[in-house]
């Protein structure tokens, strides 16, 4: 699950912010911000220009980030938890109805993004390994949607069959083959079939019975 967000959208500090940091985390935050930037415009993601960009040699980018790929699965991941915070504001409800009201504006948001759409234009094939392996995307994905299930469930409103964080991934891969199906194969997105898939999975527990929820936080 991963999209871009409009370029004013505010990033969350890091923990531990106002603290010095080593040179070569500021200069992989620096890399990212710069990724991002070239993302949101629709611009491809040259190391070579981006070492310009930035005024260092390709050598140090690469000691920052590590390679092209994990600096594309970072900013990916960054972008899908921006869109997911957008898509949560004001979103009503409670329960299964509020997991799968956020779901569906995420989704739609995602495919309908022009700058993910000028990504995967131009390569689809990377994008989609990045999208769907486990990785730093679907960790992202599952951690964000893993506190938004536990907080459905502390609150009384959500039973569960499942862990928490065990539901929270098999959403985030069903919204994944899904929301992807263009890419992997079929005709369009399949937002709808993903909705009602998941609310399979949000069905109550049987029998009244406790929610194991709490033990996969």
């Amino acid at each position: 699950m991963s999209g871009p967000v409009p370029a004013d959208d505010a990033v969350r500090p890091p923990s531990g912010a106002g603290r010095p940091s080593p040179p070569s985390r500021r200069g992989a935050a620096a890399a990212l911000a710069a990724a991002s930037a070239h993302y949101l415009r629709g611009d491809p993601i040259d190391m070579s220009a981006l070492a310009a960009e930035l005024g260092v040699g390709r050598a140090t980018l690469y000691r920052w980030v590590g390679s092209r790929e994990r600096l594309l699965a970072a900013l990916l991941g960054e972008m899908t938890e921006r869109t997911y915070r957008v898509a949560a504001r004001g979103v009503g409800g409670a329960g299964a109805e509020r997991i799968l009201a956020l779901l569906e504006r995420f989704m739609r948001a995602v495919v309908d993004a022009e700058p993910l759409k000028a990504f995967t234009e131009r390569e689809p094939r990377l994008f989609i390994r990045l999208a769907t392996m486990p990785g730093t995307i679907e960790d992202r994905a599952t951690g964000l949607l893993t506190r938004e299930l536990q907080a459905e469930i502390d609150r009384g409103a959500l039973r569960t069959r499942l862990p928490t964080r065990t539901l929270a991934q098999a959403i985030v891969r069903v919204a994944d083959s899904f929301m992807y199906a263009h890419y992997l194969g079929g005709n369009r997105p399949e937002i709808d079939q993903a909705l009602e898939v998941v609310e399979l999975l949000l069905r109550p527990c049987p029998g009244g019975g406790e929610s194991p929820g709490a033990a996969g936080r």
